[in-house]
């Protein structure tokens, strides 16, 4: 019954993450043609591995334990909620939204929905989406690696890549 659920679970994520490459491409061509510019071209390809690696990670360690958490409705909440946040963002951006950091010029940053709140509402998401679904299936080694991964590259790369770019929106 597990591997009916870790499947289930891969298939809603695999089809989730092609979506929104969709929609990050199609944004980015609008974005290129009002003359925007991509900020750390570079690290991306470090978060497409962290992200295969982690769908892989939770699956094989979930087959290989074979049992859901004591509290799996807790981390599955807390993954609803993650994207409930991840599409309030993505919403709240538009045409602005993608998976790469792109700078369209004469726009201005984006002060509504969660990022009222928020510097950074869609890696938050992320975050919770990276702990708490590996640890339904009580994958908490993935969960672990997966979390530390992402908030050293998050802090260390991408935030300061994007806080450069933003930057650039304060200087018009």
């Amino acid at each position: 019954m597990v591997a009916l659920w870790l499947g289930l679970a891969l298939a809603f994520v695999v089809v989730q993450r092609i979506l929104e490459l969709r929609l990050a491409q199609a944004n980015l061509r609008w974005a290129l043609s009002q003359g925007a510019r991509e900020y750390g071209r570079e690290h991306y390809p470090l978060f497409f591995l962290l992200h295969l690696g982690w769908m892989l990670g939770w699956l094989l360690e979930g087959l290989a334990r074979q049992q859901l958490s004591p509290i799996w409705w807790l981390w599955l909440a807390v993954f609803v909620l993650a994207q409930g946040l991840r599409y309030w963002a993505i919403q709240s951006l538009g045409r602005y939204w993608n998976t790469r950091i792109i700078i369209v010029p004469g726009a201005k940053k984006i002060a509504g929905g969660p990022y009222r709140y928020l510097r950074h509402p869609n890696y938050l998401a992320v975050a919770l989406e990276l702990l708490s679904l590996p640890l339904i299936f009580n994958a908490w080694i993935t969960a672990l690696a997966a979390t530390l991964l992402n908030a050293w590259l998050l802090l260390t790369v991408r935030i300061p890549a994007e806080e450069k770019a933003l930057s650039t929106y304060d200087q018009t």
